[in-house]
Formats: C-alpha cells, structure tokens, sequence
C-alpha cells in the first residue's frame, strides 16, 4: 500500500482529496490545525511552524518508513478582503507565511525524504508531490491581493522543485482549482453562479471538491509522470482566453 499526506484535510477540496485517495487504496495521513477531529490517521499539523512540520513527516516515515505523495494543499484566505490600496502588513505576512513559506518547506522537507528513499532503493517508484494552488494564482482579484501573491508563488516553487528533483524521478505538479463550492465559497455561490451563467467559465457550473480530486488521482497513479513541472488547470475552462 502506498502512503500519502494530504494538508489541509478536515474539509473541502482536501477532505475529497482524502477520499479519493483512500478508495484507490493508499493510505492516507490526514492533517490541519484542528485539535481531534474524527478523521482517520489525522495529525495535527499547522504548515507554517517548522517543528509541526517536521513531526508530520517524522511520525509518518516512523510508522510507514517512506512516504509516496505529498498533497500541499493547506492554506487560508484573507481574514478580510480589502482593496489592495490598503491591504495590511498583518495580512499581507500571514498568507504568505501560510501559503507561501509553508509550502516551500513542505516541499523542501518531504523531498529531502523522497530523495533518501531513492538513494537507499527502498522504493520501487519515486515520490511525488502536488501542490494545490488557485486561478488566483494568474488572476488579479484586487481586494485579495495577497491571496493572489501567495498562489502565484505557489507556481514558482513547483517550477523549481520539479526541476531540482527531475533527476531522481520525482514529479512534482501544480493544481489550479477555479470555483470550487465548497463552505469556504458557500456565501458567494449565488454570485457565481451567475457569473458563470452569464459565460465565465465553457462549462457551465461550479466545480465540485471532487473534481480536483480526479486530477490528483491521475497523477498519483502515475498518468503524468512524463509531465513534471505541469500545472494542471480544474476550472470549467477559466483560463481558456476567448473572443
């Protein structure tokens, strides 16, 4: 059985990411901020404090002895939208410490373990890792505009970590939902929607948790492993520019 961590998993897109993974039997470390939730194999694990970090991975690898995929999918939304005109330091700092700083070192610490494990040969097939990151990170949303910053950060380390990590067979990808109803996106569904009707997106509906999911799963099962560096966009077509 093959072992995977998934952040940010106690709801939404990484509570379905969970799921899909654990009906294609993986085994799956589960992991958020939450004190006991009744999720199976949570650890507690807030991505932007380097010691919950390193305990992740170090009960993980301690109890499994590897680890086969890595899903950062943890990160939080500003408090408050404001204009980017006063956007507040405080702000500004958090999200990019959460999203941004805690990514890279997530990346940076489970790689170090994938590489070991192919330096050692103690697994048949190299490690991979997904980051899920946002349409906002190519998409000026001016009254978030560090949520934006920090997802498009988020493009750059998956560049740079697929191209450290190529030479021992580690994918490494990126995963761009657009509107995704979750309960984060539950109070501005209506509006949505309407943008949608009226042609925001080719497909005509809000994704679903599970559609990223299904894009996870591809990679995990190895469809893509020829497309490192990829990002991969779950967004009705968002990003297709028409006339």
């Amino acid at each position: 059985m093959k072992i995977a961590v998934v952040t940010g998993s106690t709801r939404g897109i990484g509570s379905a990411i969970a799921d899909a993974l654990e009906k294609a039997q993986w085994k799956v470390f589960t992991s958020g901020t939450r004190e006991k939730p009744d999720i199976s194999n949570y650890i507690k694990c807030d991505i932007s404090v380097p010691e919950d970090r390193l305990a992740l991975l170090d009960t993980i690898v301690s109890e499994e002895g590897r680890i086969d995929l890595l899903v950062n999918n943890a990160g939080v939304a500003p408090f408050e939208r404001l204009d980017v005109l006063e956007t507040t330091l405080e702000s500004f700092e958090q999200l990019i410490k959460i999203n941004l700083e805690g990514t890279f070192f997530m990346c940076q610490l489970f790689a170090n373990q994938m590489v070991k494990q192919v330096e050692l040969g103690a697994t048949s097939k190299p490690g991979r890792i997904i980051n899920i990151s946002s349409i906002s990170s190519y998409t000026s949303s001016v009254n978030r505009g560090e949520y934006c910053v920090s997802k498009a950060g988020i493009s750059m380390v998956t560049k740079l970590f697929a191209d450290r990590l190529a030479d021992y067979g580690i994918g490494v990808f990126e995963i761009q939902p657009g509107i995704i109803l979750t309960d984060m996106t539950s109070a501005v569904k209506d509006k949505y929607e309407r943008l949608i009707s009226d042609g925001l997106t080719p497909i005509k509906r809000m994704g679903k948790p599970e559609d990223v999911a299904e894009c996870v799963l591809a990679i995990a099962n190895g469809h893509l492993d020829f497309c490192t560096g990829q990002a991969i966009n779950a967004d009705g077509g968002f990003h297709l520019r028409r006339l």
